[in-house]
């Protein structure tokens, strides 16, 4: 009778993908942005990973990115949220336990990303652009979490996350368009946002501009789903 293998060691992980919006250095044009963590040992040794590790004992899973996001960026988000779990047997090449790792992604305002620090071994990057490979999976990570967010925008008010309480619509469509890295079509995305029911004016007009001041919208807080066809400037 043949003996069943020794069981695998199985370690617990998590990791944060944090998004940021911020101007391309080569364009101006506001982009997606994630900071990575340059590692420091073995395994994947030098390579670039996502902020994250081991679960400790006395943290629950969202303390735990969070704990990560305030030592790698200084950065406190209210939007977290956690968006999968990744655990395939051979993730962790050279490692003897077998790692599973719970990923959270947070989506970071303008106000909030102010309060960014540097640090050492920590680099922002362009989504486009991050340097790989990445360190175990976290490249198939990456382009989970942009790809989920990508899709998410068309079906719910996500894009909120990044604006502050109050925002004219021509800033949400920015939002939209760094998530999605492509022009839209002011006149069309403003005839749809207002149909969809997902923002509310707030009777207020955007101070200090030079023209005419833009509306100020909100979120309307009863509209969680809809259906938005992202069309394209022409």
């Amino acid at each position: 009778m043949t003996e069943d293998p020794p069981a695998q060691h199985m370690v617990l992980a998590v990791s944060t993908v944090i998004f940021s919006l911020r101007p391309h250095p080569d364009t101006g044009e506001l982009t997606l942005w994630l900071p990575l963590v340059r590692r420091i040992r073995e395994p994947f040794h030098r390579r670039w990973a996502l902020p994250g590790g081991p679960l400790q004992d006395s943290q629950d899973l969202g303390e735990a990115a969070r704990t990560a996001m305030r030592q790698t960026t200084g950065l406190q988000p209210r939007h977290l949220e956690q968006l999968y779990a990744f655990g395939d047997v051979d993730r962790s090449p050279n490692v003897p336990e077998r790692v599973v790792s719970i990923v959270y992604w947070a989506l970071v305002r303008r106000d909030e990303d102010a309060h960014a620090v540097d640090a050492e071994n920590v680099a922002w990057h362009p989504v486009e652009e991050v340097p790989g490979p990445l360190a175990f999976d976290h490249d198939l990570i990456v382009r989970y979490a942009v790809d989920r967010l990508r899709a998410k925008v068309a079906y719910s008010p996500i894009a909120h996350a990044f604006l502050p309480e109050e925002f004219p619509l021509a800033e949400l469509r920015r939002v939209y368009e760094a998530v999605l890295n492509r022009a839209l079509d002011p006149s069309n995305f403003r005839r749809q946002i207002l149909s969809q029911g997902t923002v509310e004016d707030t009777g207020r007009r955007m101070t200090g501009t030079a023209h005419r001041p833009p509306r100020l919208y909100r979120s309307a807080p009863h509209s969680s789903r809809y259906t938005l066809t992202i069309e394209e400037n022409p």
